[in-house]
């Protein structure tokens, strides 16, 4: 296949594939998306965008593209704790991994841009930085680790492919369906109480700032990036809590658990 200005995005209907289609799309990155995912995409039909109802844990068809994309990204996981049996994040997970490698090998794509996570260092008393060691105690963690191996193995197959692994945090933004969504809800609607203490500094990655950390990344040129996304520095979840309280007017007071 002929490489192309197109890019493919595995998981694409969730959150942060939604908002990359449309940067991807706003700042030349790529001038036609495809999104593959099991679930509907809110913006499928979109001038620029095409999509295809596609599960990982299953043998990717090659027909989802016409041309070899400019790059890969794959954001598909199970990734909501808790919400699913252990099983289901390593089948999930590894199994994509594997689907999605084999799919860039069989249509030419040489770049790869992979979602793991800041989870795969598990809890840490400070600051973690990329060198830290890799303790995941969930099996959403657990399932990240060996992923980002598979997609490294696929990278050292061949000398001129491209491997980008970002290790974010908790995603937020507008529209935010993640638990830092939830807890702005939670406080508007005066209901919120802390699930332990609010002194926890809570790792999160603003949306907008992941996608200039994606674009950063790919314009650097080099061929292997493995990368922590949180903003920083990061605050307590008392702190944070207090400026949504006070950003909405809530009055109602905050417990902890």
């Amino acid at each position: 296949m002929n490489m192309s200005n197109s890019i493919v995005i595995f998981g694409g209907a969730g959150y942060i594939g939604t908002h990359l289609a449309q940067y991807a799309l706003k700042t030349g990155l790529a001038n036609k998306v495809v999104l593959a995912d099991i679930k509907p995409s809110p913006i499928a039909g979109q001038p620029g965008i095409e999509y295809h109802q596609v599960d990982v844990r299953e043998p990717i068809p090659t027909s989802i593209v016409s041309e070899a994309p400019s790059w890969i990204f794959n954001f598909a996981a199970i990734h909501r704790e808790p919400g699913h049996k252990p099983y289901e994040y390593f089948e999930t997970n590894l199994r994509g991994a594997n689907t999605v490698c084999d799919f860039a090998t069989k249509v030419g794509c040489k770049n790869m841009f992979f979602t793991s996570s800041i989870s795969v260092y598990g809890p840490t008393s400070g600051p973690t930085d990329e060198s830290a060691p890799i303790c995941p105690i969930s099996p959403y963690g657990g399932s990240k680790f060996p992923a980002e191996l598979i997609h490294e193995k696929w990278m050292s197959m061949d000398p001129e492919r491209r491997l980008i692994v970002i290790r974010p945090g908790v995603v937020y933004g507008p529209e935010d369906p993640g638990n830092i969504g939830r807890m702005v809800k939670a406080i508007q609607k005066g209901y919120f109480a802390f699930p332990g203490s609010m002194d926890v500094h809570k790792s999160y990655a603003y949306i907008y700032g992941l996608l200039d950390s994606i674009r950063f990344t790919i314009d650097s040129g080099e061929r292997f990036v493995t990368y922590n996304y949180v903003e920083t520095p990061t605050e307590t979840l008392g702190a944070i809590a207090n400026a949504v309280k006070k950003f909405v007017g809530s009055k109602a007071p905050i417990l902890s658990l």
